[in-house]
């Protein structure tokens, strides 16, 4: 274990019932998620948010914390509100859960707000954004210096997108998730983001790209509303494609080039494959200038920019840390323990830390587990 405070990088909490019936405009009407209870054909009951008749994700997914050490064959993704731990949802309870696990400070993140992403109803989606954002700065408030909250951006209209950027650095959240993917036609090559770019730069904000957070109808991508489209090939074995590709993306289009300050993250995606996509960049750059479009004028090499600019959140990939960290980046490496979702190493992350940094020096361990972390997102050991 690390001789040092501890920094989650993918903590996540879990929306209560009434985070938007009370927040968001009662002009949106039916089309404000509820929670509402459900019985399973195995007669099972489960909670689940619902926009009208239409079933989004349950909370099975984001509530069963530790039951894969006891059966994972009995995760079955069905719970009620009752089964959350209050540590999702109450700031003292979670600092008191994070410190069972053996860890002083966490990057807050939503649960269900990452599907949200996946809603065809951009104003809908824009104002689920706006009272998250609302919530999770009240809920880090009481721990400004240990829990660090990430909001939510919906950059279908990038004028709107800029303002509730800048209204999230108000209220002290410390960076916001943009989707992995953006709408469909609108890749984040395109110039029509760059005063995005500029701003986010500007107030020291990253930019998150969780796993799943797709926008609507992205071609090939299985993850979907309400789950039902998942499949065991389209989850976690490729999942990194998406990120991959818009990170290259940027790359390419000379985004970190023009905002040489921006950081961009990668979050849930583990991080093993950056070395292979390093050199397929820098090979591309270097071999094939007819595909690249952008020569550098700073004479750097695609996989110098994520060096400087990005970063990838891991929680369980000792692979990476074992044989591959040095040419990832032991600075471009942040652990997290994904509390409280099924796949969390709560409570057990001292045992995964142990495990996977054998061997690593402590200097090295420092930083992947809390120095680049407090560095990135301004945490405050004081």
């Amino acid at each position: 274990m690390p001789n040092h405070k501890v920094i989650s990088g993918d903590t996540h909490i879990v929306e209560p019932p009434d985070l938007y019936a009370t927040r968001v405009s009662a002009s949106l009407g039916e089309r404000i998620p509820r929670m509402q209870r459900r019985k399973a054909a195995n007669g099972k009951e489960y909670d689940a948010w619902f926009i009208g008749d239409l079933q989004a994700s349950s909370l099975g997914g984001v509530t069963q914390a530790a039951k894969r050490f006891e059966d994972p064959s009995k995760l079955d993704f069905l719970s009620t509100w009752d089964e959350v731990r209050k540590g999702a949802y109450q700031p003292d309870a979670m600092i008191a859960d994070l410190t069972t696990d053996g860890i002083w400070g966490a990057i807050i993140q939503p649960s269900q707000g990452l599907f949200w992403y996946h809603l065809e109803d951009s104003e809908l989606l824009s104002a689920l954004c706006h009272a998250y954002n609302d919530w999770i700065a009240e809920f880090c408030e009481p721990y400004p210096g240990r829990l660090r909250g990430i909001g939510m951006i919906n950059l279908d209209n990038v004028v709107e997108a800029c303002a509730e950027l800048e209204r999230c650095s108000k209220l002290g959240l410390a960076g916001v998730f943009i989707p992995v993917t953006p709408l469909p036609n609108w890749p984040y090559r395109h110039p029509i983001y760059e005063h995005f770019w500029w701003t986010a730069q500007d107030l020291d904000m990253p930019l998150l790209m969780h796993l799943a957070t797709q926008r609507a109808n992205v071609p090939g991508c299985e993850v979907s509303f309400d789950f039902k489209t998942f499949t065991a090939a389209g989850l976690r074995p490729t999942q990194d494609y998406w990120v991959r590709y818009a990170l290259a993306d940027m790359i390419f289009a000379g985004v970190l080039e023009r905002h040489a300050r921006l950081k961009v993250g990668s979050v849930e995606h583990e991080i093993s494959w950056a070395p292979h996509w390093l050199k397929q960049m820098d090979y591309t750059y270097k071999e094939r200038p007819v595909y690249r479009g952008f020569q550098s004028k700073e004479g750097l090499l695609p996989s110098d920019y994520w060096h400087r600019n990005m970063f990838g959140v891991f929680q369980e990939d000792d692979v990476a840390v074992q044989l591959l960290r040095h040419i990832i980046g032991v600075d471009n490496m942040i652990w997290g323990n994904d509390f409280p979702h099924s796949e969390s190493t709560w409570p057990r992350s001292k045992e995964f830390l142990d495990r996977i940094l054998i061997g690593v020096p402590e200097p090295e361990k420092n930083k992947i587990t809390g120095a680049n972390a407090a560095r990135i997102f301004h945490f405050d050991f004081e």
